[in-house]
């Protein structure tokens, strides 16, 4: 029987950071002697001309039902949290023939740039945990005539969740059936449009929701047919130095990354009022401005900011060097889109 993973030394950890690993550990201990190995649950990354963002978790994941069509049947919000994270596990990636190991974190995320050419579009690898099967995932190769790429929220921008509110998150996360959650209205259509003007556009969906919820996620988006796109999500644990990750760091950081790796693509900012969207997106056009083709800030109606908890003030942005529009749903947004001129008419 495998042994659990030793954690690397570390400089000063917080104590309940170091309690969290401690009672992963112990619920791997228990799976593994009750015959349950870990898998691979692999999340769609994206990729450069000579690079690839590999994303993934290590995991050991109790049994899901499936329909006839191989659907998830009545699958509750708390089924995605009971997985047992395998932290430090060591896994080989697989791509285009070549070996890569690496190290998956405390969490057990795999989140890895490793050297790979590739054809521009969607292209497939493995990742393999343990001599398991491999398994298969897909990563968007973004094409070096490429200009343009879409960055999008979630909650409350293309899934209405009214997140902020700390109850109303636990009900979505853990009780809600994912068949029952709704898409906001036209945001598919939005989308949609927009990668069909722009062949060969990377879709990024960027939001600070758990990881945990990437496989929901996915089928939702697949299901209400939004574009695909690569998934860059948060582990909602401790990290060594603080209680809680903080998302407003998250979605900036990976915004200056993105921006770092790929200077020659304009993106389309998509957010919502009820958090830091608009905030965070103001920072980003002011240290890129020649990065951004526009900015769309979807305004929370009345009842969906009294359960988001209020909106965050949007600013004037009348004087922006960047198109700023903002609307109640996708179909206002898009039509505002069209007016600036970042969407054909």
């Amino acid at each position: 029987m495998p042994e659990t993973a030793t954690p690397p030394a570390r400089t000063k950890v917080l104590w309940f950071a170091r309690l969290e690993y401690r009672f992963h550990a112990w619920r791997e201990r228990r799976a593994r002697r009750r015959g349950h190995a870990p898998t691979i649950t692999p999340f769609p990354g994206y990729a450069g001309p000579d690079w690839v963002r590999v994303l993934g978790r290590v995991m050991i994941v109790p049994p899901m039902k499936q329909n006839e069509s191989g659907e998830y049947a009545s699958v509750r919000g708390w089924r995605s949290f009971v997985a047992v994270p395998i932290g430090y596990a060591q896994v080989t990636v697989t791509i285009a023939g070549v070996d890569h190991e690496v190290v998956a974190d405390r969490g057990g995320v795999i989140d890895v740039r490793l050297p790979a050419v590739l054809e521009p579009g969607w292209q497939t690898f493995t990742m393999t945990v343990e001599d398991g099967e491999p398994i298969e995932t897909r990563v968007f190769v973004v094409g070096p005539e490429v200009r343009f790429g879409v960055v999008s929220d979630v909650d409350d921008t293309v899934m209405v969740t009214a997140l902020p509110r700390p109850l109303l998150a636990a009900w979505n996360s853990f009780v809600v059936d994912e068949h029952a959650r709704q898409p906001v209205p036209g945001m598919a259509v939005l989308m949609e449009r927009v990668v069909r003007e722009n062949p060969g556009a990377p879709v990024v969906y960027l939001s600070t929701g758990a990881w945990n919820i990437a496989p929901t996620l996915m089928r939702f988006l697949r299901r209400h047919l939004f574009p695909p796109g690569a998934l860059l999500l948060t582990d909602w644990g401790p990290t060594h130095d603080r209680w809680f990750r903080s998302g407003k760091a998250h979605k900036t950081s990976n915004l200056r990354r993105l921006a770092a790796e790929f200077p020659h693509v304009r993106w389309l900012l998509v957010g919502d009022d009820g958090q830091h969207d608009d905030e965070i997106y103001t920072t980003f056009a002011a240290e890129h401005p020649g990065q951004v083709a526009g900015v769309a800030i979807r305004r929370l109606s009345p009842a969906e900011a009294v359960l988001a908890g209020g909106r965050t003030a949007v600013n004037d942005h009348s004087a922006a060097r960047v198109p700023w529009v903002t609307e109640s749903d996708g179909a206002g947004l898009l039509e505002r889109l069209e007016t600036v001129g970042v969407v054909s008419a």
